[in-house]
């Protein structure tokens, strides 16, 4: 029976076989290795792959002639998928950000410092997959499989990358999709409650997280929050450099805001005794949180304080990340990916002291997704804004008033109205909490009912062009939404809406 050095010496020769972790496109010759995924698990499927042609098995418990019994599937499919691709993890420069919120951003930015210094550099997260080619493809995961990362690795080094940043969610640092990637600097923002639908308790989610920095090498960087209680347990973990960020702290990295508005903020960076300005259109202490880290990642990288203040000042927005839209009103609409409570809390509580009319919110929560933060969602609604509206976001599988009845027990002062059940326009004015089940119209009532100063935040979905009905998936974007609705609404007052 083969062993697994041997196979991996087989995958390395000029034309290895393939390597597949889904059996359903298993062809004659192929290697199926049985990787334990959120949904499914790759051992109920050996004989389907064995029956399509697989000739060498890799899993974990089953004992049979023609199978390679290891540890742990998900890092023998990287040790393979890496040899076989020659191995495009060691020729680039390898960056990594985890943490609840704010990953999109800090990849974003770290992308705009390597741009602004001359350099190519790949992005894999939430958002893109940008190999360098010129345009990036639309993401299915946050952090695909480790057969999609050799595939993405391989064509940012054809394309002229040096470097790759990609985005570590809890979920790929629990099934290993990032084994075998020397990492020269890891990031960390923060940890807050979501997706205990999967790891079940805080600690566990908190332990997944810490898997990418116990896995780096002592000449590796781990670039840590300092206003992170958590970042602590994680420094205790990590045998790499400690490189710690933060706010107006006693840090390594850190930021003295200058100035901040709707329009952006102005803020010093400071390392080494050195200091550069930056200004960056986004708004929000957590976002420049998110550029400090993006900062240590790039000086983890080599750069120099001044090619990175340049790169963190050059990116203008970030897709659904505090994007405000683009139109000559007189109130401000701004789309967010805002999707647990703490960072609906980041983004309200920057745009609160901001707007000098009211601020109005459409949210709602995902199906299938973690339950708890529903009402934690709604509380924090209900705190900061003066006008909410409570819709659905991506059902899935669930009925959505069946989740909208959850978020709404979150409410403290007084209960949620369905939209239908208001009789006339006073009522309607009267109203601060509003239930519209429908997305569409509940954008469109929220930004009908905003007045002058005011600011609509649309959070939830961001940066995605779809909506999840059951098990369908529905083209649908609160940008393209809103900008109908205020072209409907203002096309003869304005020149121009978004």
């Amino acid at each position: 029976m083969m062993t697994f050095d041997e196979l991996l010496s087989l995958v390395s020769t000029k034309n290895p076989p393939r390597i597949q972790t889904d059996s359903r496109i298993v062809r004659d010759g192929d290697i199926f290795v049985a990787v334990r995924g959120t949904v499914y698990d790759g051992h109920d499927f050996i004989d389907q792959a064995l029956a399509s042609g697989a000739k060498y098995v890799v899993c974990e418990s089953v004992t049979r002639d023609n199978v390679i019994v290891v540890d742990d599937c998900a890092e023998a499919a990287a040790i393979l998928a890496q040899a076989a691709g020659g191995n495009p993890a060691s020729r680039l420069t390898n960056l990594a950000v985890t943490g609840t919120n704010g990953k999109t951003t800090v990849a974003f930015l770290v992308r705009s410092c390597i741009r602004q210094a001359g350099e190519k550099c790949g992005l894999i997260g939430t958002v893109i997959y940008d190999t360098c080619s010129g345009h990036g493809s639309e993401a299915a995961l946050t952090t695909p499989d480790c057969l999609t990362i050799v595939a993405a690795q391989k064509e940012m080094i054809k394309n002229g990358a040096k470097y790759m940043v990609i985005e570590a969610s809890s979920h790929a640092l629990d099934q290993n999709r990032l084994a075998q990637i020397a990492f020269k600097g890891a990031a960390f923002t923060n940890l807050t409650g979501d997706h205990l639908d999967y790891h079940k308790t805080s600690e566990e989610y908190l332990a997944a997280k810490t898997r990418l920095f116990a896995a780096l090498l002592p000449e590796a960087i781990a670039v840590l929050n300092i206003e992170s209680p958590e970042a602590e347990y994680i420094a205790a973990k990590t045998p790499a450099k400690i490189l710690w960020y933060g706010i107006d702290k006693n840090a390594d990295l850190k930021a003295h805001i200058e100035s901040m508005d709707i329009s952006g903020t102005v803020f010093a960076l400071e390392y080494a005794g050195q200091s550069a300005k930056v200004r960056t259109p986004l708004p929000g202490r957590y976002n420049i949180s998110n550029h400090l880290a993006a900062a240590g990642l790039c000086l983890a990288a080599g750069f120099d304080l001044e090619t990175i203040a340049s790169g963190l000042s050059a990116l203008k927005v970030i897709p659904g990340r505090l994007e405000k839209l683009d139109w000559d009103g007189p109130f401000s609409v701004v789309v967010d990916y805002a999707h647990t409570d703490d960072a609906l809390k980041n983004v309200m509580e920057t745009l609160k002291p901001l707007c000098r009319g009211k601020l109005r919110v459409v949210f709602g929560c995902g199906g299938d997704r973690d339950r708890t933060k529903r009402p934690r969602m709604a509380k924090v609604a209900e705190e900061f804004a003066d006008f909410v509206v409570v819709t659905s976001d991506n059902p899935r599988t669930e009925d959505p008033q069946a989740i909208i009845n959850d978020i709404i027990t979150g409410f403290e002062k007084e209960p949620a109205i369905l939209y239908s059940d208001l009789r006339d326009t006073s009522d309607e004015r009267r109203a601060t909490k509003i239930v519209e089940p429908d997305r569409k119209k509940a954008i469109e009532l929220a930004i009908a009912a905003a007045e002058k100063d005011d600011i609509v935040l649309i959070a939830g979905k961001g940066h995605e062009t779809y909506q999840i009905i059951g098990t369908k998936k529905f083209h649908f974007s609160d940008k393209e939404i809103a900008g109908q609705c205020l072209k409907k609404l203002f096309a003869n007052t304005f020149k121009h809406a978004y």
